[in-house]
């Protein structure tokens, strides 16, 4: 090339991107909705939670509430209880939900497998009612009085077994938790049942030509290749359970009883924040609990995506 002509490329004008405006147009609307409803109160709650009322007015504090939290008797026996029954509640949901959506999906998605659909649509549908119903269903199903398990378990012999598990402490939790899991196992299956769907049949066909079939094939081919729909799934449940708040109230009622034992962070911030019965709001607090429950739920999603994920092999097809 001459030098004439890389002057002349040196002197041509850079080519300039026309500047596309009508994604900001597009984006505008969701981003302003989205801060409103999410973004603003969340930087609210946590400047709230380091305020409290002195003297009647609004003083800032620093971590004075939080160390009310923790340190005072009264606040801190209801928190910790809380928190506890907030861990067994996320427990019972990975120990009992998700294995049970992943097998779930394994079965659905057995090739020669009649009603597929019907199956499908049976176990998700109870993801699509409201939890008011589903709460209410399950106290009157359960109700030593009027319920109809106690009929039902006397047809196959076992009445004896029944008690009234949503009244006893001992078993409450456990209880509210498995009608959760009930609710809402739909979803892990579901999310598995796509991920296993998307496996290429070529996989498949080379690991019947090895020798490797039925469960077998599931346990040494097919789930590691879906582990990171697991993944979502298990950091979606913790995010989930950290901000429960709604069945445990439908079927316990705020004060989330008996003494306490179904109680959780969710229930705890309502009471605390608008008060309850006899017991007055307090904005601060109430505030307090909520950026504990934030940052539990960072600390949880921090760790999966910052640590589980970047070690988890993805297959590319």
């Amino acid at each position: 090339m001459s030098q004439a002509e890389l002057q002349s490329i040196a002197r041509a004008e850079p080519i300039r991107r026309q500047i596309r405006w009508h994604i900001l147009v597009f984006l505008l609307p969701a981003l302003v909705i989205y801060s409103a409803v999410m973004v603003l109160p969340l930087i609210e709650t946590l400047r709230l939670s380091l305020f409290n009322v002195v003297d009647g007015q609004p003083a800032f504090v620093g971590l004075a509430n939080f160390k009310v939290l923790f340190g005072d008797a009264r606040w801190a026996s209801d928190f910790w209880n809380a928190l506890k029954n907030n861990f067994i509640f996320f427990v019972i949901h990975m120990l009992v939900q998700n294995p049970i959506g992943v097998a779930l999906a394994a079965l659905l998605s057995i090739p020669k497998l009649r009603f597929v659909g019907f199956y499908r649509t049976a176990i998700f549908l109870p993801t699509l009612l409201s939890f008011v119903i589903v709460g209410f269903i399950w106290k009157l199903i359960l109700s030593p009085i009027w319920g109809v398990a106690p009929w039902m378990m006397d047809l196959v012999g076992m009445k004896s077994l029944f008690a009234p598990w949503l009244g006893r402490p001992g078993s409450a939790l456990i209880a509210v938790s498995l009608i959760s899991v009930w609710q809402y196992v739909g979803i892990p299956m579901m999310l598995i049942y796509a991920a296993l769907l998307s496996i290429p049949d070529e996989v498949i066909e080379a690991a019947e030509c090895d020798g490797v079939t039925g469960w077998s094939q599931f346990f040494k081919i097919k789930l590691p290749l879906i582990l990171p729909a697991i993944g979502i799934i298990s950091i979606l449940t913790f995010v989930g359970n950290f901000n429960a708040f709604d069945l445990v109230y439908t079927v316990q009622g705020a004060l989330a009883g008996p003494d306490g034992s179904t109680d959780i962070l969710g229930t705890l911030l309502y009471r605390t924040f608008f008060g309850f019965q006899l017991q007055l709001g307090d904005r601060s607090m109430g505030a307090t609990i909520a950026t504990v429950m934030f940052l539990i739920i960072l600390a949880g999603v921090s760790l999966y995506l910052f640590v589980i994920q970047r070690r988890m092999r993805r297959y590319q097809f």
